[in-house]
């Protein structure tokens, strides 16, 4: 395959949660592949650094200050980046917490974000795309977690099992619109938010992952966002309706 189809060149991408992690590695892989890249997230600083990066590489960014639980925010910024080619929408929180653990606020606190932020997005995004008539990708964020009953991630497992399924109907009903589908499902990764999430157990749980990897590595932000930039080209143009699982291999829960 010619390495044209990973060209971005004149397509527009908006990237929610790209001041850090995975959301930051995806926004500079886009730019870098020529998409003019737009940056969303709440955090001010780290969008700053993002543009900073993507401007460091040689590319340029449009930041947009938002929070993806805010369905009117998230709708504006998108109709403000103009015909809109590529949505990946990253955006994303976890909560520690069992089923009777957590509280029905612990639930829709993590709903609101993880799959209402993720439906906004996608919503919009595809009525822009259908308007100008230019198809496109849209790519979701999902997890590991899906694969696997952990009683302890009670609210972010079943956010995520949602947006998995958010993500095969979107495929469905927007495929006639050439307009792709797809989710991202990483096993566990260094990121911002897990090391917040593991809480001082960040050793022991990366020297976990790393013995049921067969690589034998932990898994990077760039090594998802890989995988993002594949699914917002034309390498994946006959891609929709799946479920790609960047995650060294690892197959038990965890």
């Amino acid at each position: 395959m010619a390495l044209t189809a990973y060209d971005l060149s004149g397509r527009t991408a908006f990237v929610t949660g790209a001041a850090g992690g995975i959301g930051r590695a995806s926004a500079l892989l886009l730019a870098g592949a020529g998409a003019r890249v737009h940056c969303a997230d709440r955090d001010e600083a780290g969008l700053e650094e993002t543009r900073a990066l993507i401007a460091e590489a040689g590319g340029a960014a449009h930041l947009h200050r938002l929070d993806v639980a805010d369905r009117a925010q998230v709708e504006a910024a998108v109709r403000a980046a103009g015909p809109v080619h590529v949505l990946a929408a990253i955006a994303g929180i976890m909560h520690s917490g069992s089923a009777l653990e957590s509280d029905d606020a612990d639930l829709e606190r993590v709903m609101s974000v993880n799959f209402l932020g993720v439906l906004h997005a996608c919503r919009e995004a595809a009525r822009v795309m259908i308007a100008h008539g230019i198809g496109g990708s849209l790519i979701t964020m999902a997890s590991g977690a899906v694969d696997s009953a952990r009683p302890d991630l009670f609210c972010y497992s079943v956010s995520k099992a949602a947006v998995v399924q958010l993500t095969r109907t979107l495929a469905s009903e927007l495929g006639p619109h050439k307009i792709r589908v797809n989710a991202v499902a990483p096993g566990w990764i260094r990121t911002p938010m897990t090391e917040r999430h593991a809480a001082g157990e960040q050793e022991r749980v990366e020297s976990m992952m790393v013995r049921l990897s067969p690589l034998g590595r932990l898994g990077t932000p760039e090594d998802v966002a890989h995988t993002v930039l594949y699914l917002a080209t034309d390498a994946s143009a006959f891609t929709t309706g799946q479920i790609l699982r960047p995650n060294g291999g690892v197959s038990m829960p965890w």
